[in-house]
């Protein structure tokens, strides 16, 4: 049922038909290997290639993704397990690979990994849809959007649409947005692609990734790749992971709008300086957000004066961790420019709203600016 709300898929995803007298979510199964005699033809054969605690929650994942449609979904032990097994089990050594040049903070280790491999890489900047520029003859085109830290946004139809002319494949890594805010696979991507470490597991204790595609040839690629490498998630992650899938929907309700009441009184701040949030309508990616996303995700950024002004709100708030990751029910925000490897301001923070009262939020973020800019 392709008709039903986000709120009762989110609860009801991946879920076994019901059997009398076991439980509504089977617990993790904890096996290397399983009773296998004559010929291995089953589902279930070795620890490395199947567990049904991931197919649960691949199944679940998947009605998330695409609802109603035959897709098929493949989890890894990180977001980064995810990302690498779409681009090293696609590409090939004189293959061009298109990333942005203002993505997720590890994709410069990707890129050099893809270049000692002979495949090159070229990049450009999410926003104003720039990496058009670079597609020509490209085997894959890698996308982010919203960009992390930096908030920008690119029209995932327009690029699809030259990508595929020119026979590029294009990956969507929807890290941010999580398939509530943003589906790519209805926007014409190949794959979509994320970091469930972050928005969709929502609690801060698990890492885990996962990739959705249509084209049953393209998952047997990334599915080889997870066989290859051994990026497995366990299968208490992911059985918590699916646990948490059942209230994605509320969490993610309701920090969009604590992010939007948030970035509304940022705004409106004189100490704050290049504020960016997708869904604030005076916001430069607010146009292309509004026509591709439904909901604009739980990350505000925006730029202090200097690193000690930073350094001091942060160690003002009350209500907020000092933390990396985003998209937990409890805030954290961080300096940015403390890692060395995103082009922002020292004063730059990046801002991950969690599901706190939002009166409460706002309250403590204005006291710790006031106290940042006084010094006391």
């Amino acid at each position: 049922m392709n008709t039903m709300g986000d709120g009762t898929r989110a609860v009801r995803a991946g879920l076994p038909e019901p059997k009398q007298y076991e439980p509504t979510l089977p617990g993790p199964v904890f096996a290397a290997h399983y009773h296998l005699s004559g010929e291995p033809t089953g589902p279930y054969t070795y620890g490395r290639d199947t567990n049904p605690t991931w197919t649960h929650l691949e199944r679940a994942i998947g009605e998330l993704e695409a609802p109603g449609e035959n897709v098929e979904t493949t989890v890894f032990a990180s977001g980064m397990a995810a990302i690498s097994a779409v681009l090293l089990s696609q590409v090939r050594a004189g293959d061009v690979v298109v990333l942005p040049d203002d993505g997720y903070q590890a994709l410069p280790l990707v890129r050099a990994q893809l270049e000692e491999y002979g495949v090159e890489v070229r990049t450009a900047p999410t926003g104003g849809d720039a990496q058009l520029a670079v597609l020509e003859g490209a085997r894959l085109l890698w996308i982010e959007t919203p960009s992390n830290p930096g908030l920008d946004v690119c029209d995932v139809r327009r690029l699809v649409e030259a990508a595929h002319a020119g026979g590029t494949l294009v990956a969507v890594d929807n890290t941010l947005a999580t398939p509530l805010g943003q589906r790519p696979l209805e926007l014409g991507a190949d794959f979509s692609v994320a970091s469930d470490t972050k928005g969709m597991t929502g609690h801060g204790d698990i890492l885990l990734g996962h990739v959705t595609c249509r084209d049953p040839e393209l998952a047997a690629g990334v599915r080889r790749w997870r066989k290859v490498v051994g990026a497995i998630p366990g299968p208490m992650e992911a059985w918590l992971a699916h646990r948490s899938l059942a209230t994605l929907e509320l969490r993610i309700e309701r920090q969009c709008a604590n992010a939007l009441m948030l970035a509304e009184t940022l705004a409106k701040h004189p100490e704050v300086s290049g504020l960016r949030y997708p869904g604030l309508p005076t916001d430069a990616s607010y146009p292309s957000a509004v026509r591709q996303m439904r909901r604009f995700g739980s990350v505000v950024s925006f730029v202090l004066a200097d690193r000690g002004t930073a350094e001091r709100f942060l160690s003002a708030l009350r209500l907020a961790d000092d933390a990396t990751s985003f998209g937990g029910v409890r805030t954290t925000a961080e300096r940015r420019g403390r890692w060395g490897g995103d082009a922002v301001p020292e004063g730059f923070i990046r801002f991950s709203v969690g599901a706190e009262n939002a009166a409460d939020l706002v309250a403590d973020v204005e006291r710790a600016l006031a106290e940042a800019v006084t010094g006391n």
